[in-house]
C-alpha cells in the first residue's frame, strides 16, 4: 500500500483494521431477543437452552449466565421506555430502524440506564456487539445513538420523553413503567384506587419474580425442600403451606425432589387456586376430580397429590396433545389414580354430572403474568380480550355441566382484566351467550386463610404488588340444578 493510499482525505494516517471482539454474554442476549422478535418465542423458553449450550461449551460461568439473563429480561421489561428514549435520539421513526439494530440499541440502553455497568463500558461493549452481528457500518450508527443516550440518566430521560402525569396520566404511566397504554388502563380499571396502587402494580410487573417451588402433598414437604436447598438459599412460602421460595440464582433442577417429580416449580398464586378448590365445602361424594384445561400440568400435579390423599381420582384433560404430554410428565409417579387425555373442554367426552370438583383454568391474555413473560405485554392487543371471551364462557359452562348438583367448580384465569374474570362468570350465570346453568357463588376468601387484601368477595383477585404472586383470579361456584 503506497503512502497516499494509507492516508485519509483529512491527511491523517488510516487506523489499521481491528477485528471486533466477540462477547459471548452479549451475543447470547442478542440471539435470545432475536428469537423473541422473529419467532414470537418466549424468553423463558428460549433462554435456558442457550445458557445450557454456552455452559457446555465452557463459555459461561454463573456470573455470565446471571448477566445474560438480566440483559434479556431487563431489556424486554423496559422495552417501551427504551423505545421512547431511542426514538428521541434518532432521525427517523423507529419502525424504519431494522429490528436487529433496534435490539442492539435496546440492549445498550438497558446497560446504560438499567444496570450499574459504567457508561463507557456499556457503549464500548454494545458497539463491539454491533460490529459482530451487524457490521462496521451500522455499528457507527449504534455508537452515535448510544452516546446521545449517555447525556442523561433514566430519571432525566423520563422527564423528557414522558408526558406530565397531570396532562395524561395513562400515557405518563405507560412510558415511565413500560406498559402499553391500553394495559395500563385495563389494570387500573381492575385494581381501582389512586395513583399509588397502579404505580406499585406496574412496578411489580417489572421486578424479577422469585422462583417458587411446590412440595406435592404426600410426596414431599416444604420442610424437606428447605433442608435440601439450605436456609441461606430459600424461604418458606408466604401463603401456601407447600411453597418454598428460592433465593436469586437458585437451581430447581438440582434438587432430587424436583427431578423425581415430588416437587415442581409453581407460582404461589397457582398453588392457592388449587388448594382453594380442594378445600371448598362439599356435601356428598368426593371421589372424582377434573382439571379441564390441565396443560402444562402444574395445577394438575398438585390436585392429583391432594386427591390421592383422599382416595379421589383425577382426570386431567388438555386439548393440545403436546401439552397433554407435559401433563403426563407432571403427574408421573402420582400415588393416586389419575388419567390424562387430550380432549376439547368445550366438546367434552365425559357425561354431564360426572365430577365432584372441577377446575377450569381457562386460556387468557396472560396479563397477570407479565413479570414472568414480559414480552407478552408487547404482543397482546385490546381485541385479544374480546377474542378469548367466547371460549372462556363455553369452558365455564361445560365445567358447570360436568360437575354434579352440589359439586364445586373453580373458574381461574391468570388475568385481572374484568372482561376475563367476573364478567365471564356473570355472563354464564345469567345465560348470556348460551344456556344458563344453575349455580351459586361460594365465598373463596375463607379458603385462602391468612392472605390479606382479597377484596369484597365472593371471588378472589391476587396481585403481584400485594401478594407477591401472579395476578390469578378465582371464582368458586356450586351447581344447584
Amino acid at each position: 500500500m503506497n503512502d497516499q493510499a494509507s492516508r485519509r482525505k483529512n491527511g491523517r494516517p488510516a487506523k489499521p483494521y481491528r477485528r471486533p471482539q466477540k462477547d459471548p454474554v452479549r451475543i447470547l442476549a442478542f440471539e435470545a431477543l432475536r428469537a423473541v422478535d422473529e419467532r414470537d418465542a418466549y424468553a423463558n423458553l428460549v433462554l435456558p437452552p442457550l445458557l445450557r449450550k454456552a455452559r457446555e461449551k465452557g463459555d459461561f460461568d454463573t456470573r455470565d449466565a446471571a448477566l445474560a439473563t438480566e440483559l434479556v429480561y431487563g431489556t424486554l421489561r423496559r422495552q417501551g421506555t427504551y423505545d421512547a428514549i431511542i426514538a428521541s435520539c434518532v432521525d427517523r421513526p423507529l419502525r424504519e430502524v431494522d429490528p436487529p439494530v433496534l435490539d442492539v440499541l435496546s440492549l445498550g440502553a438497558h446497560q446504560l440506564l438499567g444496570t450499574r455497568i459504567p457508561p463507557h463500558a456499556a457503549v464500548s461493549a454494545s458497539v463491539e456487539l454491533a460490529r459482530v452481528v451487524l457490521g462496521d457500518g451500522r455499528a457507527k450508527f449504534v455508537n452515535a445513538v448510544l452516546r446521545k443516550i449517555t447525556a442523561h440518566d433514566l430519571d432525566g430521560w423520563l422527564e423528557k420523553v414522558a408526558p406530565p402525569y397531570d396532562d395524561d396520566p395513562e400515557e405518563h404511566l405507560a412510558v415511565v413503567h413500560s406498559h402499553p397504554r391500553w394495559i395500563v388502563s385495563a389494570l387500573w380499571d381492575a385494581l381501582g384506587g389512586p395513583r399509588a396502587g397502579i404505580e406499585d402494580l406496574l412496578e411489580a410487573d417489572n421486578d424479577r419474580p422469585e422462583v417458587t417451588l411446590v412440595a406435592r402433598p404426600g410426596r414431599a414437604t416444604a420442610e424437606e425442600l428447605l433442608a435440601a436447598v439450605g436456609e441461606d438459599s430459600a424461604l418458606p412460602g408466604r401463603w401456601s403451606p407447600h411453597a418454598v421460595r428460592l433465593a436469586e440464582g437458585g437451581e430447581p433442577g438440582a434438587l432430587d425432589a424436583v427431578r423425581e417429580g415430588r416437587a415442581g416449580v409453581q407460582d404461589e398464586g397457582s398453588q392457592l387456586v388449587a388448594l382453594a378448590l380442594a378445600e371448598a365445602p362439599l356435601e356428598g361424594p368426593d371421589g372424582r376430580w377434573l382439571d379441564g384445561c390441565a396443560g402444562p400440568g402444574g395445577k394438575a400435579a398438585l390436585l392429583g397429590a391432594l386427591a390421592a390423599q383422599r382416595g379421589a381420582a383425577l382426570l386431567a384433560s388438555e386439548k393440545q396433545p403436546h401439552r397433554a404430554r407435559l401433563v403426563e410428565r407432571a403427574l408421573a409417579g402420582n400415588p393416586g389414580p389419575y388419567q390424562v387425555i387430550a380432549a376439547d373442554g368445550t366438546r367434552p367426552p365425559w357425561r354431564e354430572g360426572t365430577f365432584d370438583r372441577v377446575l377450569m383454568d381457562v386460556p387468557c391474555t396472560g396479563l397477570g403474568a407479565l413479570r414472568r413473560r414480559p414480552e407478552a405485554r408487547w404482543r397482546r392487543r385490546p381485541e385479544d380480550v374480546a377474542g378469548f371471551a367466547p371460549l372462556q364462557r363455553d369452558l365455564l359452562r361445560e365445567a358447570l355441566r360436568a360437575v354434579r348438583v352440589g359439586g364445586v367448580v373453580g373458574y381461574a384465569t391468570c388475568s385481572p382484566h374484568p372482561a376475563e374474570t367476573r364478567a365471564v362468570v356473570d355472563d354464564v350465570l345469567r345465560g348470556r351467550g348460551g344456556p344458563a346453568v344453575s349455580a351459586e357463588w361460594i365465598d373463596a376468601r375463607p379458603l385462602m386463610q391468612g392472605v390479606p387484601g382479597l377484596g369484597d368477595g365472593p371471588d378472589v383477585q391476587l396481585w403481584p404488588h400485594l401478594h407477591g404472586t401472579d395476578a390469578m383470579y378465582l371464582a368458586l361456584l356450586r351447581r344447584t340444578g
